[in-house]
């Protein structure tokens, strides 16, 4: 049996309000298989977005555990959530978050180049990746420079540069008009094909989620499988 990218067991999420506890997650289970594509969806405020960050360690749950590779992110300290992030995991956000003091190339190959790699190589490896998602003529503009699509591609590149065995996506189009959505989300698959990076998609986006192998829903604080 292969060991799963990631795996939830029984994540419980509290949050204080007041003098009231709320409890948004209460007993997620999940498993994600290599090169695995995996949508969540749910109502707004259901959890998605708590759920996914704490499966990338960027929030602790109240309860259960979540593992990656094998390895706890779980009750860690940050910097080994940090190296677990950096070793295994790519982000993509609804918003970009590319520095903006920085070209596209350079925040492509910032990863990279926290893992010790060689700035010439770095760079040279994020303008090949940048390269594919049709930004090659776009490599020493920075964000201000870029339209909305192509500051997502260079996102997108910036989270796959590493080739990661885990990418946690969140809304990763719902800042995008219909054209550019679909070529980054198009992106995102033919990547996963071919680096073989399991894919977990938050998105509210049914015709989104019906690309995926698998579908659950976040609903009263557990996932489900849809329909």
């Amino acid at each position: 049996m292969t060991e799963p990218v990631l795996e939830c067991r029984n994540v419980v999420r509290e949050f204080r309000e007041g003098g009231s506890t709320l409890r948004v997650l209460r007993g997620v289970d999940l498993a994600v298989q290599p090169a695995e594509r995996v949508a969540i969806i749910g109502a707004s405020g259901s959890g998605k977005t708590t759920l996914l960050q704490i499966m990338g360690g960027l929030d602790e749950p109240t309860s259960g555990e979540v593992y990656v590779h094998g390895s706890a992110m779980h009750g860690t300290s940050e910097s080994a959530k940090g190296d677990l992030r950096n070793r295994y995991i790519g982000f993509v956000y609804q918003f970009h978050h590319l520095l903006p003091e920085f070209t596209a190339e350079e925040n492509v190959a910032m990863p990279l180049m926290i893992r010790r790699v060689p700035k010439p190589e770095a760079l040279e490896r994020a303008g090949a990746l940048l390269g594919r998602v049709g930004l090659a003529d776009r490599l020493t503009h920075k964000p201000g420079e870029l339209s909305g699509g192509e500051r997502q591609r260079a996102a997108v590149a910036r989270a796959l540069i590493t080739r990661p065995q885990l990418v946690l996506a969140d809304e990763p189009t719902g800042n995008l008009d219909a054209g550019n959505g679909e070529h980054v989300l198009g992106l995102m698959l033919e990547l996963n094909e071919e680096l073989h990076t399991s894919l977990v998609i938050v998105t509210h986006d049914h015709s989104i989620a019906r690309r995926m192998n698998r579908v659950l829903v976040l609903e009263d604080g557990v996932l489900r499988p849809s329909g």
